[in-house]
């Protein structure tokens, strides 16, 4: 092989080499803006339409039903102690955009989900497992008899987890069913379901929480959480 060839080979690979190295960076960078930047901008987010919520509630009227507090900024929190969830703002609706700023959503389709103070139905909700916020990243941590507690201005709901799917179908539209069946139940209730993707970092598969309504207690002056999350 003579020298002008070599040459011009080792120039090949050079410049291959500088472009996997250029490749591999941007793909971290790529890395990093998704499983962490995109959690600080989430954060704030979130933050952000919480307080905005709290600010609702002091300055609504007294007589005001949860019906009516209903914003487009949320409905209320929810606080799940063993998947390290404080609390999650909870808005209507389950698309990217919803989701993407770091809270839960209530389904309005396939399956219109009922609200906690509805007689019965199932309050199902679904948030990002990871990126954006990951509100339900810690939802394998779950375990039946686990308390799951949905605060609104006037009233805290308390449930407590009796079943877990972890791995369906993405298309699997039964599990938000008002009688969640393959939760092993039969009749209406006042249900609690929880959806996430699984596995962690991807969206093929759902995993798939339930819980039922236990009792309810009126929030006092002092906003004292219930049992379950002191």
């Amino acid at each position: 092989m003579g020298a002008p060839r070599r040459n011009r080979l080792a120039a090949v690979l050079a410049f291959t080499g500088e472009l996997l190295i250029t490749a591999g960076l941007l793909l971290g960078l790529f890395v990093v803006y998704s499983l962490w930047w995109t959690n600080v901008l989430a954060d704030r987010t979130a933050a952000e339409r919480g307080d905005a919520v709290r600010q609702v509630w002091k300055a609504a009227p007294p007589a005001a039903g949860p019906g009516a507090l209903d914003t487009r900024d949320g409905i209320g929190f929810l606080h799940a102690p063993a998947m390290s969830a404080a609390e999650i703002l909870v808005k209507r609706g389950t698309t990217p955009e919803v989701l993407n700023d770091g809270v839960a959503g209530y389904y309005t389709e396939p399956v219109k989900s009922a609200l906690p103070w509805d007689r019965q139905g199932n309050f199902s909700l679904a948030a990002h497992r990871d990126g954006h916020g990951a509100r339900f990243h810690g939802i394998h941590r779950l375990r039946d008899g686990d308390p799951v507690v949905f605060e609104t201005r006037d009233t805290w709901y308390v449930y407590k987890v009796f079943a877990r799917l972890t791995e369906t179908s993405k298309y699997n539209t039964a599990v938000l069913d008002p009688v969640p069946r393959e939760a092993g139940v039969s009749g209406p209730g006042r249900y609690l379901t929880l959806t996430t993707c699984t596995p962690v970092y991807t969206s093929k598969y759902r995993y798939i929480v339930w819980a039922e309504l236990v009792r309810t207690e009126k929030v006092d002056a002092d906003r004292t959480p219930p049992a379950e999350l002191r």
